[in-house]
């Protein structure tokens, strides 16, 4: 029997009519027998097009407010026979089935009204009981039944029956009946997430993949599955990578520390902050942020949590960057911003996060909360004699804020709105310290008065002997080791206001 069929009949039942329309008039064109329900049959009549209305194949009118429709085995029979099965074509005569060749549905939408904030009672009844049957019947039956599962999909169906005439050929149907598996398991997994409660059960379902031009390194293939822009209008320049990516993610959960402070200016270099300040003016931001480390800054991901101006724009043109971010940009900026033809610039939407963060981990996930708390003024316990004056105060928290964000082992060092110098992702607290105080050595940063944050606790005193040595007289750190004491009393001892906050902020 050959695998290429042509179109004799469809039944249609949909949701959304868009786009409908020249799809329905395309098949009576091609003399296709139109089978349809409810507000779909009087879309087709309205049309001045000829429908056959369900009832008249199961002589069973629509019941319960609509809520069932199609089920039934003249409908189903239609849709699942095999016709290269002798048992099966017999039966479609004993029971006078009529064939079904094409089967076009657009489910209620669920996902919609639960982001609508509906009442229970209005989600529940946009849970679809028929077209997903409907749906799942028609791509199990690829063989011979063509499935159009979504209004995504109307376009390509349309193109296809212009094109060859009503044909579909086996490689078509199996296409269709991929993607209506795609959208039924996608609703399903909406509707159960819906109702669960149990968090030892993870679904996820993520549609509209963007294939990068490669992973992490040019041999590795990358893929983002997500909705970028929902988060970012991208004004100019090149397709992200991978690894820009991971640096803007970095940049985005960075900034939203400091979100309500005044003009704040970051740069990122592979995920870690390689220059912060906050001044009075985004201008001023950017250059005392640019002057923490200006070699690393190059070609790196620069963010603002204020409107970009010009002067700004201008001292940014002089540097090769990435990628720069803000919530809004003055037009002569952008223009400026805008004479480097791969400079990507984005504008920052206010979109909320996901609540939970998922990476791969062997060959499973680990899934956790995000780390949603901040340290505040409210969250410090001072555990010295001496207390952290009013300013220390500011840069102690203005510290713990880069530290959350910074891989462990971490130590930041912050004076007078700015971040002097870090270290990075070492395996050990006093390696971290050393690299700090070193790199601030090597660009000319006076740590005399700075603060100190950690992301975790002192086992030893070791941390706080070396920081005092460089300068450093308020420390801020979680807490919670059996030998806090230890560093305590090397704090008393020698002038340092020490605070703990309760809250760990590793980031691995």
């Amino acid at each position: 029997m050959s695998t290429t069929k042509t179109i004799q009949s469809a039944l249609i039942s949909v949701f959304s009519k868009d786009g409908l329309e020249p799809i329905v008039r395309k098949l009576h064109e091609q003399n296709v027998t139109l089978y349809s329900t409810g507000g779909t049959e009087d879309f087709i009549k309205n049309l001045g097009i000829p429908v056959v209305p369900v009832e008249d194949i199961t002589s069973f009118p629509e019941i319960l407010g609509g809520r069932v429709k199609t089920l039934h085995p003249k409908i189903f029979g239609g849709i699942l026979n095999r016709q290269d099965n002798e048992s099966d074509v017999a039966q479609m005569k004993e029971f006078d089935i009529p064939q079904i060749d094409l089967v076009i549905v657009d489910l209620y939408p669920f996902e919609k009204t639960v982001a609508s904030g509906a009442s229970e009672q209005d989600i529940i009844e946009k849970i679809d009981i028929g077209g997903i049957s409907l749906i799942r019947a028609g791509a199990k039956n690829f063989k011979d039944t063509v499935i159009v599962a979504s209004v995504n999909e109307y376009s390509l169906l349309l193109d296809l029956i212009t094109e060859q005439n009503g044909a579909t050929t086996l490689e078509n149907r199996r296409l269709f009946a991929t993607k209506a598996f795609h959208v039924s398991s996608h609703y399903d997994g909406a509707i159960f997430n819906y109702f669960n409660t149990d968090e030892t059960i993870y679904k996820e379902s993520i549609a509209g993949g963007q294939v990068l031009r490669y992973g992490e390194n040019p041999h590795q293939k990358g893929f983002f599955f997500g909705d970028f822009d929902a988060m970012f209008k991208k004004v100019h320049g090149k397709e992200l990578s991978y690894n820009n990516l991971l640096d803007v993610d970095a940049a985005v959960n960075l900034i939203n520390e400091f979100k309500t402070d005044g003009p704040t200016f970051a740069i990122l270099k592979h995920n870690n902050a390689c220059g912060l300040a906050s001044r009075k003016t985004i201008s001023e931001a950017y250059l005392a942020a640019l002057a923490c480390d200006p070699t690393s800054a190059f070609g790196g991901v620069l963010i603002s949590n204020t409107k970009i101006d010009l002067a700004t724009a201008q001292e940014i043109n002089k540097l090769f960057c990435e990628v720069v971010i803000a919530p809004s940009y003055d037009d002569d900026a952008t223009a400026v911003l805008q004479e480097k033809k791969n400079r990507i610039i984005l504008v920052q939407n206010e979109v909320e996060l996901p609540s939970r963060q998922v990476r791969t981990c062997l060959n499973g996930l680990l899934i956790q909360d995000r780390n949603n708390i901040t340290d505040t003024k409210e969250h410090l316990k001072t555990v010295t004699t001496k207390e952290p004056t009013a300013q220390e105060v500011e840069d102690l928290i203005f510290a713990s804020k880069i530290c959350k964000n910074t891989k462990s082992n971490t130590i930041v060092f912050a004076k007078d709105g700015t971040l002097i110098s870090s270290g990075t992702g070492q395996t050990s607290r006093v390696d971290a310290l050393i690299q700090a105080v070193d790199k601030a050595k090597a660009f000319g940063f006076d740590l005399t008065g700075a603060s100190m944050a950690s992301d975790a606790f002192f086992p030893f005193p070791d941390c706080v002997e070396l920081a005092k040595k460089a300068g450093i007289t308020a420390v801020i750190q979680p807490g919670g080791s059996i030998k806090d004491e230890l560093s305590i009393n090397y704090c008393n001892e020698n002038n340092l206001a020490m605070v703990f906050t309760g809250t760990r902020h590793f980031k691995h």
